[in-house]
């Protein structure tokens, strides 16, 4: 039996997702919890299109040899769902996109004018995890990662790193995270590239957060095996840390592909590389993000912003008129005009964490006007134009949203 605080639960009650046997670490999204899953997709993109990204989108299988140059053939084959096809050839379903964003650069051959070029994917990935270890949304065999890269000369680092550093406490408030804390992770036992390159990736990474202003707190052997990394920690309501946010310097990765740009003389240079998302896996995010509010999502990314309850036969056409309206006004909302009492529908409105529930019975017909109850259970009687102005404002997401 699942706590009903569990995300699963959660889940199953406001009828967002399911997981089933036939697909073990994969997601059944229904119609409430795919616009959730895109209104969160689309908040990231709005941050790609601030921060100056182009979107892309690579292929899902990608011939052995890439994997093989990238590192990840030697140093996460396991995790990888592999192919043969016929003559022998080996292909791999990708666990991660940025191979095909360096395929993507070395197409484009660009020159010094075009740095820092940043590329970011939503990009569907697939790990072959243990069956033992999958748990929800939290741990998945597939999954999309806010996906971004970034291809820049040594000079543009710090700033690219600081643009990031600083956008994501923001970010995180829309949301409802307050608390955010910072981990620098350095060179795993098995990685590639050689020490002199790791030590200077240490260095310029751990320079760049400093001038960032960021305090660290320090992560020995858990960098990425082609570079070290920012982490950013989330934590939740329940007061447990949640690894979300990271960017990561790779000096590895631009040598093992030979990637380059043509500074302003003419000649050939290495670019650096770096990794970043925002959230990581858009489902784990999502998994945190309703254990964090219990269910009870911020308006702006409530699948469903607002109930409109009829009382009695006469109201019905009045409430659906107010639904329209709202619609109209850009929030999510329907009038609920079932044969029900106002106690059945305000607890089904609750169920489905909705936070407005507006009540609309003969009494508020003959005022023109509507009672708002929040789900908190705070009620205050309104005019219709303003309560429609309220409830407008209240759904529309913040400014920096």
């Amino acid at each position: 039996m699942l706590d009903v605080h569990d995300h699963r639960s959660l889940g199953q009650r406001l009828d967002l997702f399911h997981l089933q046997e036939e697909a073990p670490g994969m997601v059944f999204w229904h119609p409430r919890g795919h616009l959730l899953y895109r209104l969160i997709e689309e908040r990231v993109r709005r941050q790609m299109r601030l921060e100056g990204y182009e979107e892309v989108r690579t292929p899902q299988l990608l011939a052995q040899p890439i994997w093989e140059r990238s590192g990840h053939w030697e140093n996460f084959r396991e995790n990888m769902f592999q192919l043969a096809e016929e003559g022998g050839r080996h292909l791999a379903l990708k666990p991660v996109s940025c191979p095909g964003h360096i395929q993507l650069v070395q197409r484009m051959g660009p020159s010094y004018r075009d740095l820092p070029l940043r590329l970011g994917e939503f990009g569907l990935v697939h790990r072959s995890e243990p069956s033992g270890s999958l748990h929800g949304l939290f741990r998945l065999r597939q999954f999309t990662q806010d996906d971004g890269h970034i291809f820049c000369a040594e000079e543009q680092m710090r700033d690219e790193v600081l643009r990031f550093c600083r956008s994501l406490r923001a970010f995180y408030a829309d949301f409802g995270f307050e608390d955010v804390q910072v981990a620098f992770s350095s060179r795993p036992a098995q990685r590639a590239g050689s020490d002199e390159v790791w030590d200077v990736a240490e260095s310029l990474l751990l320079e760049a957060a400093q001038q960032a202003g960021l305090h660290c707190r320090m992560q020995p052997g858990q960098g990425a095996f082609y570079g070290p990394k920012l982490e950013f920690v989330l934590k939740d309501r329940p007061g447990r840390d949640w690894q979300c946010g990271t960017i990561q310097l790779d000096l590895v990765l631009p040598e093992r592909f030979d990637l380059h740009y043509v500074d302003a003389s003419g000649q050939k240079r290495r670019p650096m590389m770096l990794h970043r998302a925002m959230l990581g896996s858009l489902e784990r995010f999502i998994a945190i993000l309703l254990e964090h509010h219990g269910g009870a999502l911020p308006a702006w990314l409530s699948p469903e912003q607002v109930v409109v309850a009829s009382i009695g036969e006469g109201a019905a056409g009045y409430a659906e008129r107010f639904a329209a309206k709202l619609r109209e006004a850009g929030c999510r909302a329907h009038a609920d005009a079932r044969a029900e009492s106002l106690s059945r529908k305000i607890v089904d409105a609750h169920q489905a964490g909705v936070p407005w529930l507006v009540v609309a019975g003969a009494r508020e017909v003959e005022k023109n006007g509507v009672r708002l109850r929040r789900r908190d259970g705070e009620q205050h009687d309104l005019a219709w134009e303003e309560a429609l102005a309220e409830l407008v404002a209240e759904c529309r997401p913040s400014p920096s949203v």
